[in-house]
């Protein structure tokens, strides 16, 4: 063996040596060792289909100088969000359809009886058996007798009701564990079809009976925002996309779907411009050709100018710099938030919010409801985003609408510039 071959054997030999010591000084499971539950599932952020991932950050929220009236009341405050995800457009007639669908179809399995039981005794719907539509079974989902139009066949949207709950973490932790869980459970029935009578009762004196007759039914229709739909109606459709999210995953953390604050909202809205006064940045209304940039009410009262009688659809005009649709004008959007006056003057400057589940027996100023963006019965004032306005959370409007947030977990290694 020539001296050159005994020299790598030395050289393997000792590495290998070292290679086992390594090992050993590392190797500590069962030993007696901190080394964390094992078999943990795998956790990875995928962007909700329709969603835009809006980064961590810090910015100004308030009135600026172009508002004096409103800057002692509305003060400017620095504030930080966490990420999270939102919905790049206004929530559609047809996306809100599946909804109104699945609480159809769910009351429709439970008269039929179609059901099985899981592992632990719970009753659950078997959605693979399709539905015979035509089954006497289900006549009395649909209007009947003196309620029956021109011998349509037609379902009673007063049945489609959802049943939901949710636990009250504010609460909860005003308590410090003195209750019993079930003290912070809320649940709720809400009947979630539209209210499409809105359509004439927002306007004395004024034919909108066509538009009232097709707006949610007409496929014409489909992709235009979804309205005539109260504060609740709105967390209920949260809560029912928080469902169906949580049940398409093999690894679920329960992820929740809900209303953004105002602040996220606002946050949003700027499309990361620093002190924009609307989301393409302004502070004029048209582009350099004269064009509109958003659906509202422009001069006196010239609704079609923008290209809308009504609404336009949730994807029209071009997106801000988060690529959001339609954060001015088209229709307003309902918020998490309660609408207090003065509330930046004693919101928290961490992901700020006030909240309040107001009952109906409480006084009507306690069931406002911050909206915010403006909508196509608006003049320019109200598309600014940091303009705040209300509007009580059992009223449902024609100009009203909303889409959702889903709260990022985790960091993002592009929130700080790096980093882990």
């Amino acid at each position: 063996m020539t001296q050159i071959m005994k020299n790598t054997v030395k050289f393997l030999g000792l590495a290998l040596a070292m290679l086992i010591i390594s090992s050993c000084g590392k190797s500590g499971k069962g030993l007696g060792e901190l080394t964390g539950v094992a078999d943990r599932p795998k956790w990875k952020a995928d962007i909700p289909f329709g969603m835009a991932y809006i980064k961590s950050g810090t910015f100004q929220v308030g009135s600026g100088d172009e508002d004096i009236s409103r800057y002692y009341i509305a003060r400017p405050k620095t504030i930080s969000l966490q990420g999270f995800y939102m919905d790049e457009t206004e929530i559609s007639n047809n996306e809100y359809r599946q909804f109104v669908h699945w609480v159809r179809d769910s009351i429709a399995h439970s008269i039929l009886g179609d059901y099985y039981e899981d592992d632990y005794g719970n009753e659950k719907i078997d959605w693979e058996l399709e539905i015979d539509w035509a089954d006497e079974t289900l006549e009395d989902m649909y209007y009947s007798g003196e309620d029956v139009v021109g011998n349509r066949r037609e379902l009673d949207a007063g049945q489609m009701v959802y049943n939901y709950d949710w636990l009250d973490f504010q609460a909860a932790a005003r308590d410090k564990g003195r209750s019993p869980r079930s003290s912070f459970i809320k649940r709720f029935k809400v009947n979630i079809y539209p209210d499409t009578l809105c359509w004439i009762r927002d306007f004395s004196y004024s034919y909108n009976d066509p538009i009232a007759k097709n707006y949610f039914s007409h496929p014409a229709y489909d992709d235009y925002p979804v309205v005539g739909l109260t504060w609740p109606q709105a967390n209920a459709f949260c809560n029912w996309r928080s469902k169906i999210w949580n049940g398409g995953k093999e690894n679920t953390f329960q992820d929740e779907f809900r209303l953004p604050t105002e602040v996220e909202w606002e946050y949003a809205a700027r499309g990361g411009i620093t002190n924009a006064m609307y989301p393409w940045g302004g502070p004029y209304i048209r582009n350099a050709k004269g064009c509109l940039l958003a659906n509202f009410k422009p001069g006196r009262g010239n609704y079609p100018e923008d290209g809308g009688q009504y609404t336009l659809p949730v994807d029209a005009y071009d997106p801000n710099g988060y690529g959001l649709y339609n954060m001015s004008g088209n229709v307003s959007e309902w918020t998490r938030s309660a609408f207090v006056e003065n509330a930046y003057g004693f919101m928290h400057d961490l992901n700020p919010d006030i909240t309040y589940e107001a009952q109906e027996d409480d006084p009507a100023a306690f069931k406002r409801k911050v909206i915010r963006g403006g909508s196509w019965k608006d003049i320019a004032y109200f598309l600014q985003v940091n303009t705040r306005h209300w509007e009580y959370q059992d009223t449902a409007k024609s100009y009203i609408g909303f889409r959702c947030i889903l709260p990022y977990q985790g960091r993002s290694l592009n929130d700080f510039g790096g980093g882990r």
